[in-house]
């Protein structure tokens, strides 16, 4: 058990250089800047201040990461309710007189301090969605909006030519829905976060975007600087003028390819070895980013043996916008014919036998001594921000590859998107995801991993995912 302890205790020092005073002075002073790009790294500043206080019993440092976690999440509108009711309900301990160690712990008084209550709006759900005056947008709600219920900020890029103006609003809604308007590239609304959609105007000019709250309603007034495009009956206008819009390829990519040197992964189908695969499918994948322009590194480029706590630390310190970790599966032999197929894993509490028993296979490189369970407890207190966004570069890392093995290869399997606690993916500060390539214990499936062909086809959906996540989101 002091073992296990000690263990964490290393981990999570390596997440971060900074001492935990630096930290938190950080995190307070990006909260103040009142950005919501700074309230999420501040929010993701004090989840890890909070993971450290619990491991090195640092009472002062949990509670003031739980301060700040509650008054962060609710600025983002994030669901923090178990820190709150934790923070309201905690005791901080602070002896009224010094005690000898031999002097009986029961003997001690304590002073227990008030904590602010912080109201936090009830749930409310959107009801109708519709234009009035040709510029103005008009969502109405069940219930009364607040000022504190409407969060609105601006993402403008002008070298890209990419303006965004994002409505963040405290309430819920039934499904996805696209809402068009002349002149305007985008206009997109959907289920954010829990209690929170989010409403995203998107052009490639500036456009003029104004709001008032009227009892249940949000009137959003929309004016672009240019006039509508014309429409031709029956035919898809094209004006030949406009150019399309150019990618941010301004994006930090990391590969990890999983195993290497004393770990050769899983050997399946005549001695084929995992970590030899995913090197290669990985180097292709690297090569492909780069000539679409992206900044891309690799955790290894040869067969060495790279920790898994390193290679997401090896991410952070490079900044990376998105991690993807490469494996092959693989099952017993007696499996091994009926079972194939490509799937994608986000980091989160495993739900299922199958995510269970494929964390256990990628997560027994490194820590082997740390149990199934012992990991559990501790990715329960892990920051989970991250995995809305994982999620959805999980799904588009997976339609990627199966749109481009399916044009060549017949019988291609969906594995599906699934969550599990991969240990690999603990720790990074960006959206992360570990590819199951296939399975090298599969004759058919092996034969393929195998050659460069389908190689190029894996790498190149893979690529493809990356750029439909980036246009996305």
């Amino acid at each position: 058990m002091i073992r296990f302890f000690s263990l964490l205790f290393i981990f999570v020092l390596s997440l971060n250089a900074l001492s935990d005073s630096q930290t938190l002075k950080r995190a307070n002073s990006l909260m103040k800047n009142g950005s919501k790009s700074e309230q999420f790294r501040a929010y993701n500043d004090y989840k890890n201040l909070y993971l450290r206080a619990i491991i090195s019993e640092n009472i002062k440092l949990r509670k003031d990461a739980l301060k700040g976690i509650v008054l962060s999440g609710n600025q983002l509108h994030i669901d923090v309710a178990k820190y709150k009711k934790e923070l309201s309900s905690y005791r901080y301990k602070k002896p009224i007189k010094s005690v000898s160690k031999k002097e009986n712990s029961s003997k001690l008084q304590y002073k227990v301090p008030k904590i602010k209550k912080i109201k936090v709006s009830s749930s409310n759900k959107l009801k109708s969605i519709k234009w009035i005056e040709k510029d103005k947008l008009v969502l109405r709600f069940e219930k009364k909006l607040n000022k504190k219920d409407v969060n609105f900020f601006k993402i403008i890029n002008s070298k890209q030519k990419n303006y965004r103006y994002v409505f963040d609003i405290h309430a819920s809604m039934n499904k996805f829905k696209k809402i068009r308007k002349d002149n305007i590239d985008k206009i997109k609304l959907a289920q954010y976060r829990l209690n929170t959609i989010r409403l995203v105007i998107q052009d490639n000019k500036k456009v003029n975007v104004r709001f008032k709250i009227s009892s249940n309603k949000l009137i959003i007034t929309v004016k672009s600087s240019s006039k509508p495009k014309p429409v031709v009956k029956n035919k898809v206008f094209v004006d030949k003028k406009i150019s399309p819009k150019r990618l941010d390829k301004n994006k930090v990519i990391v590969i990890d390819t999983g195993h290497g040197g004393k770990d050769p992964g899983a050997i399946g189908y005549r001695g084929y070895r995992e970590k030899v695969i995913v090197l290669q499918i990985g180097t292709k994948l690297k090569n492909i980013l780069k000539s679409r322009g992206y900044k891309v590194y690799m955790t290894r480029y040869t067969d060495k043996f790279v920790k898994l706590s390193n290679r997401t630390k090896y991410a952070n310190r490079k900044n990376a916008d998105i991690f993807i970790s490469i494996h092959a599966n693989a099952v017993p032999k007696r499996n091994a014919n009926k079972t194939s197929g490509v799937e994608c894993y986000f980091l989160s509490k495993s739900r299922t036998t199958r995510a269970k028993n494929v964390a256990a296979k990628e997560n027994s490189a490194d820590l082997s001594d740390m149990n199934f369970y012992g990991k559990q407890s501790f990715l329960n207190t892990l920051s989970s921000h991250n995995i809305v966004a994982s999620n959805k570069l999980a799904i588009d890392l997976q339609r990627g590859m199966l749109g481009s093995l399916k044009k060549t290869y017949s019988k291609v399997k969906d594995g599906g998107v699934r969550e599990g606690p991969f240990w690999v993916l603990v720790g990074a500060g960006m959206p992360s995801v570990l590819v199951e390539v296939g399975f090298v214990t599969n004759p058919k499936e092996a034969r393929r991993l195998v050659d460069k062909k389908y190689q190029n086809r894996l790498a190149h959906g893979l690529a493809d995912g990356v750029e439909r996540y980036f246009i996305n989101n």
